[in-house]
């Protein structure tokens, strides 16, 4: 049974993830902030690129080959996870197939992902995120920290 339990955690990860963009669309006005929380306003927008608006280079076929290298990228996660001990790393890895799935799942229609979360600090405009990215983020922190120092434990 627990072994069930990060591929639900991917599911309701997806969820939220699906759920904020499409509430996004439905309650933003494109390219018109909203003050949201310190540092964060509500922006949004559409990238083709990858994390964080990188590579944002708008052309279908970038945006084609990142889509099938994204799927590339799932199911080798997918064959780490099936395998990984550590439950830190487990949850870690569930996050970034997470996130890895959302974008995936809304880049599928039209070659752009959705973000809605426009980081500033000091009013300087860093990037423009959304839960997946978050989710990937996230994520990948626990696991590169989790192979400092916890080497050989199971969690």
């Amino acid at each position: 049974m627990y072994k069930f339990y990060p591929y639900l955690f991917i599911s309701l990860l997806v969820l939220f993830d699906l759920l904020i963009k499409y509430h996004s669309i439905e309650n933003l006005l494109f390219g018109q902030p909203k003050p949201f929380i310190p540092f964060v306003d509500l922006l949004l927008i559409y990238n083709s690129g990858i994390a964080f608006g990188m590579f944002d280079l708008d052309q279908k076929i970038f945006s084609n080959i990142i889509f099938l290298i994204g799927i590339l990228i799932v199911a080798y996660l997918a064959s780490i996870l099936r395998n990984e001990k550590n439950t830190l790393k487990i949850y870690s890895l569930a996050m970034i197939i997470a996130g890895a799935l959302g974008n995936l799942i809304d880049r599928a229609p039209d070659g752009q992902v959705t973000d809605m979360f426009h980081l500033i600090v000091m009013d300087y405009s860093f990037f423009v995120f959304n839960p997946a990215d978050a989710f990937i983020s996230i994520g990948a922190v626990i696991l590169i920290t989790s192979e400092f120092f916890h080497k050989n434990e199971n969690v």
